[in-house]
């Protein structure tokens, strides 16, 4: 995958090659053959959006779906996450429009945060020269950073050291049993969810939630006390 780092703004995927071998192509097989096979990364469909009249609709029927067109469509999603290229094409072949979900708990926990609170602590710690892995920006405004498997258990008491309430930050944790939504799926009207800091050979080794847990902790109490009025 041919990508490059990008850290002041969310950036488009980059246009990937068609393929020539018999193999279901398009943008989201693409994607997920190459986190299975160039990051080591679990992928496993999930719903789609339909279009109706110009207007996005999830594939699960559902109204009033949350996360239209970008969440889990079967109960035994875990069994089905896959790190095969070769399984993977077989789930996508026949539905190529499905969105890319990656379990989270398995090569690497996510760490959420606001999108303006991340950016903050992401311009800080890039100040810092700490080493971070790849950080997605979602368009219901939120940001995620990977980090070591692991990291979702210890983030409680981490925060509390560092003196916050974890119940007071708006930063929470995907570990063992969650998923994320991987660029480039669409999220309905809102749009595809997108790198702020996108894979990369340098950052192919993950940080632990120790050594980016400071300066996020800090941007979201400066945030949470902004909102107070403190």
């Amino acid at each position: 995958m041919n990508i490059t780092t990008a850290t002041t703004s969310v950036t488009a995927e980059p246009q990937l090659p068609e393929r020539h071998d018999g193999s279901p192509t398009g943008p989201m097989v693409e994607h997920a053959m190459r986190y299975a096979e160039e990051r080591h990364w679990d992928v496993f469909p999930g719903a789609w959006l339909d279009f109706s009249r110009g207007v996005p609709r999830c594939s699960c029927g559902a109204a009033d779906c949350e996360a239209p067109g970008a969440h889990p469509v079967h109960a035994d999603w875990a069994e089905q996450a896959t790190g095969s290229v070769t399984v993977v094409r077989r789930l996508w072949s026949d539905r190529p429009d499905a969105s890319v979900l990656l379990p989270t708990g398995r090569t690497f926990d996510v760490i959420e945060v606001p999108e303006t609170t991340g950016f903050l602590a992401l311009a800080r710690m890039e100040r810092m020269e700490v080493e971070l892995g790849p950080v997605i920006g979602t368009p219901d405004g939120r940001m995620l950073f990977f980090v070591l498997p692991g990291g979702a258990a210890k983030l409680s008491d981490l925060v509390r050291k560092l003196g916050w309430s974890p119940n007071g930050l708006g930063l929470t944790a995907l570990g063992e049993g969650g998923w994320v939504a991987a660029p480039p799926s669409r999220m309905g009207t809102r749009g595809p969810v997108l790198w702020a800091r996108q894979p990369t050979d340098a950052n192919r080794w993950l940080p632990d939630v120790e050594e980016i847990i400071a300066p996020l902790a800090y941007a979201c109490g400066r945030d949470a006390a902004a909102a107070r009025g403190d």
